[in-house]
């Protein structure tokens, strides 16, 4: 596929043979991000683990300090008190099982689904519409929970999941360009903490494989990590 004269331009910033130091990189991202919105700046995580064996999956939660930079929609299913505290406390929609029905009939208009365990029942019935798009409530990303108050306050905060795809690389927003550099480092840090802190006692030779940060539209650049 043929490159944007501005994507080569900013591609001739980057040595691809180097792996840069992470402030270098991110000082790196941050000049190649020459687009006329606020990109995001992604990373992406190479592990060295058998995703297809369930001993070595990756997946968890983490707050980033500086946020995401994003205002999420966030969905909770409850009913009573549970429904009354998601309200409370910041929901921007909150319902039962005429949710339900909408999301059967293709409303998604959100961004993270939030639920208690009893609903769970009513939830399974579109777990196949919510999984494909990373929507699907669960238990090890804080989103079934009894606790709505802090699952809302999390989400709000900018709490990211990250997981394993199937070529075994984690993909995973960490913030806008407009952040600057040390906002920037501290959620790469933060994000890459919990990474290494994840990693399955099944997985041998080496985890972290390559890591690489980019913004939307520039190229990738890679960096390192010291555990």
């Amino acid at each position: 596929m043929k490159k944007g004269k501005r994507y080569t331009e900013v591609s001739a910033l980057v040595n691809k043979s180097t792996t840069y130091e992470p402030k270098d990189a991110m000082e790196l991202v941050l000049k190649t991000a020459k687009a006329k919105f606020d990109e995001s700046v992604e990373l992406h995580v190479k592990l060295g683990v058998d995703g297809r064996s369930a001993d070595q999956q990756v997946r968890g939660t983490v707050v980033l300090p500086a946020g995401t930079g994003k205002t999420k929609r966030v969905l909770v299913i409850a009913k009573g008190d549970k429904a009354d505290e998601a309200t409370k406390n910041g929901a921007d929609i909150v319902g039962a099982e005429e949710i339900i029905s909408k999301i059967q009939g293709g409303w998604l208009d959100f961004d993270v689904c939030i639920t208690t365990p009893d609903m769970m029942g009513f939830v399974g019935r579109v777990a196949k519409i919510l999984g494909p798009k990373g929507l699907m409530p669960n238990p090890k990303s804080g989103t079934v929970t009894t606790d709505v108050k802090k699952a809302i306050s999390d989400v709000k905060a900018g709490k990211v999941e990250y997981r394993l795809d199937k070529s075994n690389i984690i993909h995973v927003g960490i913030g806008k360009v407009s952040f600057g550099i040390d906002k920037l480092l501290e959620n790469f840090d933060t994000i890459m903490n919990a990474i290494v802190k994840a990693k399955p006692a099944a997985s041998k030779g080496t985890y972290l494989r390559s890591i690489t940060l980019s913004s939307t539209m520039g190229p990738g650049i890679k960096t390192t990590y010291k555990v």
